[in-house]
Formats: C-alpha cells, structure tokens, sequence
C-alpha cells in the first residue's frame, strides 16, 4: 500500500475540482436569487422571509407569517426597506402576496417544480432566528409529499428537502442551482433533523393568481362536518365501489348546501361526480372553484342503501 500523502490529502488532491464545482453552483445560485429575498418584520407576529417575484414590489412568503399583521416591514440585503401591504393569503396552501412601494426590485426567477429531480441541489434563502440573509444547501429529498396546513386541509406536491430551514426561514425562496425558485420554505417537523418542507412553486403560481384576481382561493364548500372512517369490505363488494374508506357525516350546517340537497347525520359520502370518495382530504380536493353553484351528483351510502344526492356547492367563507 502506498503512503498517504498527507500534503495531498490536507489540499484536496483529486476532490478539489468537484468541491470548487459544488461551491460554484451554489455561489452562482445565491447571487442570482438573493437580491429578491427580504426579512419581514411583522408586528403582532414577529419575522419571516420573503421574496420579490415581480420587479414593481410584489412579493412572496407565507400566511402563517403575515395573516392578520397590525404592520408589515421588508428589509433587502442592500438595506432596502419598504413597508408592506397584505395582498391576500391562503391559509389551505400557507402562501400570501404583499406589495411594498419600492421600484426596481430585482425580482427572482420562478421556475417549474414539474421538472424537479430527487437528488438535485436544493437551496433555502431567509432569516432564521433572525439572523438575516442566511443560506443553507441540500438536496431535494422527496416530491408529492401532503403536508397538514393550520386550516386543517392538506397541502398537496409538497416538496421535501434536507436543507436546514429554522423558525424565520418561513416564506423564503427554495431555488435549483440555476437560482430559480422551485418552492416556498413553509415547515419542519420539530426535533427532526433534514426533514423540512416547502410549497411547490407550480402551486403557489396557481394561488397567486387567485390571490390577485380575487384577493382569495375561491373553493367549493357543501356545509358538512365530516370524518374518515374504514368501509368494510362487505359493503365495497355490495355496492361495486373502489372505496377502502368513506366520509361519515358528523354534523350538518342549518342552511347549508348539504342540508338542502337532503344529507342527514350518519351518511357515508362514498363518490362525487363519480369519483372515489376516500377520507375527508379527498372531498377537500374535489370542491374545487368550478364546483360552485354547479349541480353534482354525491353517492352516500344510507341505512344500507345507496342513494345518489344533487347538491350545489357554495363558495367558502374565507377564515
């Protein structure tokens, strides 16, 4: 066996060249993205990040960060600072819009989380802690992950990464190593370790457009309190349905959608619009805005009897 050159190995012999590579990308990255990136202090809530996305003021972070602000304040790397309207936020989806009256924000790039690799390097902009303009590197550890928001309902293709995200990192900008935003930085699961989450941004296009034609998701709402329960087998194979679970009806609003369409206490929603009805995140997906005052036909299942219910959903009263 040949000696260890230690002059070598302490210089980095043969891994010099990958490392300076590495450290290149992910240089490159943070020069491209960090000029849109800002500390938002939010009096009655306390800070998070935030990211230009156009260049006339508008910009990117997380309900959870600004929903019922008294006051919002950006700060830019360059000492830039702006204080901030609420635009509209979304707390199914954790993403809000504010617009601070600064010109000639450089805005960052918004790419496409369709064509986002497990493996590929993934980079976290904020102010964790308030340590302002931080930067951590990873990987994207998993795709299509639901992740639980505070409004209850599931936020879908949740991208998973290993890149450090800490209290303050909330709403800051995930990007590739072309410094495009692939997600917005949203949770972490306390006391793990490399187990962070953030928004796709493929989601976040699609709620931003909401947000600023609306000022709100539109999304359809029946008036039911459900819950998940199994569904016996003898009852799929009975009633030809695909269905492991159903939505048993718990309660019933008064002069709501569901009450008027005949639902009682105790159905089990099996379908809607022909479609497998298997827990409650299940119906939250399907009472899309296109559902609203648009008769639809929900399988439930009665006193051992299948019925089929019209009923027209109502748009939801935001939180």
């Amino acid at each position: 066996m040949e000696p260890m050159d230690l002059q070598g190995a302490l210089h980095g012999n043969g891994d010099e060249p990958l490392l300076d590579a590495y450290s290149q990308t992910v240089v490159g990255a943070v020069e491209r993205a960090a000029p849109a990136v800002a500390h938002l202090q939010v009096e009655k809530k306390g800070s998070g990040s935030a990211f230009a996305f156009t260049p006339d003021g508008l910009l990117l972070t997380n309900s959870h960060v600004v929903h019922g602000a008294k006051r919002i304040r950006a700060t830019f790397a360059d000492g830039t600072t702006a204080d901030a309207d609420l635009i509209g936020d979304d707390p199914d989806t954790d993403i809000a819009v504010v617009r601070i009256a600064a010109a000639g924000v450089q805005p960052a790039t918004l790419g496409s989380s369709r064509a986002v690799k497990v493996g590929q390097i993934a980079i976290a902009l904020g102010n964790p802690y308030g340590f302002q303009h931080t930067v951590t590197a990873g990987v994207v550890s998993a795709l299509g992950r639901s992740l639980r928001a505070q409004s209850g309902r599931l936020i879908d293709d949740v991208l998973q990464t290993d890149a450090a995200l800490n209290p303050g990192n909330s709403g800051g900008p995930l990007v590739n190593s072309r410094g495009e935003v692939i997600g917005v930085n949203t949770a972490i699961i306390p006391g793990a370790q490399g187990i962070c989450f953030a928004t796709a941004i493929d989601t976040v296009k699609w709620v931003v457009t909401q947000l600023l034609r609306h000022g709100r998701v539109r999304r359809g709402y029946l008036g039911v309190a459900g819950a998940t329960v199994p569904l016996s087998r003898r009852y799929a194979r009975h009633f030809a349905l695909e269905n492991s679970h159903a939505v048993r009806v718990e309660s019933i609003e008064p002069d709501g959608p569901a009450r008027r369409a005949g639902f009682e206490t105790g159905d089990l929603i099996v379908q809607f619009d022909t479609k497998a009805v298997n827990g409650i995140d299940d119906l939250h997906r399907l009472l899309t805005v296109d559902r609203i005052d648009r008769a639809t036909r929900v399988a439930i299942l009665r006193r051992a009897q299948r019925l089929e219910l019209e009923v027209r959903a109502t748009e939801r009263c935001a939180a």
